[in-house]
């Protein structure tokens, strides 16, 4: 999922990506970043714990607090489930809902919160639908960076 999101950045001209696990990220990969793009899978409709643990530490281990270095950086989100109805859609939310507790500018692309995918029950796996989803995500995620940093400071 991720990867057929960073192709769809990568289809904006003059952007680079920076692919990493959450427990691989630093604070200097963070706040370097114009945009973040996190994806989960979903735990009882719930991000992953090591997502949720990420966003809670970064106020002690980033500094973040209390100056919203996140601010105005674009964020978007994405999540897998097994099920149809298996809290893709709460999932999501709640890693939105971290984002904006940052200041940061969230963006969505595919869904109304993200991109998803659903892989167990009739699901083939990933889709094509689910695969346009993501390449959608990470193009817009790209094209509204490219506007927010285009635009000078009053």
């Amino acid at each position: 999922m991720v990867e057929v999101a960073v192709e769809g950045v990568k289809t904006v001209p003059g952007t680079q990506v920076l692919l990493k696990r959450v427990g691989q990220v630093t604070a200097d990969d963070l706040f370097s970043a114009d945009a973040v793009v996190a994806g989960s899978s979903v735990c009882w409709s719930n991000m992953s714990g090591e997502m949720k643990t990420f966003f809670e530490n970064r106020q002690f281990k980033f500094g973040v607090f209390p100056d919203f270095k996140m601010k105005n950086k674009v964020g978007a989100d994405f999540a897998t489930a097994g099920q149809v109805s298996s809290g893709k859609e709460v999932t999501m939310l709640t890693i939105l809902a971290a984002m904006l507790g940052n200041q940061i500018i969230v963006v969505s692309g595919g869904g109304a919160f993200g991109a998803s995918v659903t892989t167990e029950g009739d699901s083939p796996g990933i889709d094509n639908k689910e695969l346009a989803d993501a390449r959608a995500l990470g193009q817009r995620v790209a094209e509204v960076t490219r506007l927010i940093c285009s635009v000078p400071s009053p």
